[in-house]
């Protein structure tokens, strides 16, 4: 392999060496989300393009992907080691969107070990290839149009279910929603 050093070409210090550049890669990538949203929040008060961006950043969507990272980013952040070109997206979008660097960090951590035993024993063309013949098999795309069907009725009824228990506050139709209720419809 090219640009691995002669000390670490096989065996445990080829997966040691791997090990240490995942977990650098993605907390460096992570870390460079985290700048960038500090820059453009650091705009709060400006006028214009720089002030509206800092805004947003500081505004409902950013919070609420934040929350979505901190509640699903224990299984999404360590899948993301899985792929190639989502890697870098999900690790990025951590930082920007200002997730817990512990929360981050214990996430992550099992992606890293996964992606240097399958770098290190070569087997990330045996996975891309299994993964490339499932996506050409129309049975795979049926199964799963299957499962995101079934996952979408789930998440729809659980919601009717949670709207049918709230009760109704005849008051409320006056007052302007709350930044939480914003957040959630």
């Amino acid at each position: 392999m090219s640009g691995i050093p002669e000390w670490a070409s096989s065996g445990p210090a080829l997966y040691a060496f791997l090990l240490f550049v995942i977990f650098c890669r993605a907390q460096g990538t992570y870390w460079l989300g985290r700048a960038a949203a500090a820059g453009v929040l650091a705009g709060e008060n400006a006028d214009g393009l720089r002030g509206a961006l800092a805004r947003w950043f500081d505004g409902p969507v950013p919070r609420r992907g934040a929350r979505m990272l901190e509640k699903w980013g224990i299984i999404i952040i360590p899948l993301c080691f899985l792929t190639v070109g989502v890697q870098t997206a999900v690790n990025a979008g951590a930082g920007l969107v200002r997730m817990k660097w512990r929360t981050y960090t214990l996430a992550m951590i099992p992606g890293c070990i996964v992606w240097a035993g399958l770098y290190a024993l070569g087997l990330l063309a045996l996975w891309l290839a299994a993964i490339g013949s499932i996506a050409g098999n129309p049975i795979a795309w049926i199964a799963l149009a299957g499962m995101c069907g079934v996952a979408a009725l789930t998440i729809y009824l659980r919601r009717r279910r949670e709207q049918s228990k709230c009760p109704l506050n005849v008051n409320a139709e006056h007052s302007a929603p709350s930044e939480d209720e914003v957040l959630v419809g």
